[in-house]
């Protein structure tokens, strides 16, 4: 099996709270941010899942905070889809550290929703295969 897609950032200093950690909130965006990366990679653009009706939307995000961050700390973001089979699929995600040690896991449940019908597409795996020129990063 090939590592998970990645993608690297770094924390800067605005990101950070008052004991210098980095803010709570902001692992979200780290997340959404590698989402996003790895559906460009596949090449998927916002664009493009408005012109076929559908949005990715998020469900459920669980986030474990294993280390602390800090400003200058640069970190990698894996993002990994599982596909159960129905209108929801589940994207483990991992923030590294530059040194290998683990600052939080992240594990969030999303679903592809028809933008007329207000409903979840009961296939989206099989969008996500159509729409990407690299279906392999979804685990497709």
């Amino acid at each position: 099996m090939s590592e998970p897609f990645s993608v690297r950032v770094t924390v800067r200093g605005y990101e950070t709270d008052v004991q210098g950690h980095l803010n709570q909130a902001v692992y979200l965006n780290y997340a959404e941010h590698a989402r996003w990366s790895l559906l460009q990679e596949a090449g998927i653009s916002q664009s493009g899942l408005i012109s076929q009706g559908v949005g990715p939307v998020a469900l459920e995000t669980t986030i474990r905070y294993k280390r602390e961050l800090l400003a200058g700390d640069e970190a990698d973001v894996s993002c990994a889809f599982t596909w159960g089979g129905g209108k929801v699929f589940t994207i483990e995600q991992t923030i590294t550290k530059a040194d290998g040690t683990v600052a939080a896991e992240i594990t969030a449940v999303g679903g592809l929703l028809d933008l007329k019908q207000r409903k979840l597409v009961p296939n989206p795996q099989e969008v996500f295969r159509d729409l990407a020129k690299d279906p392999g990063l979804f685990g497709l």
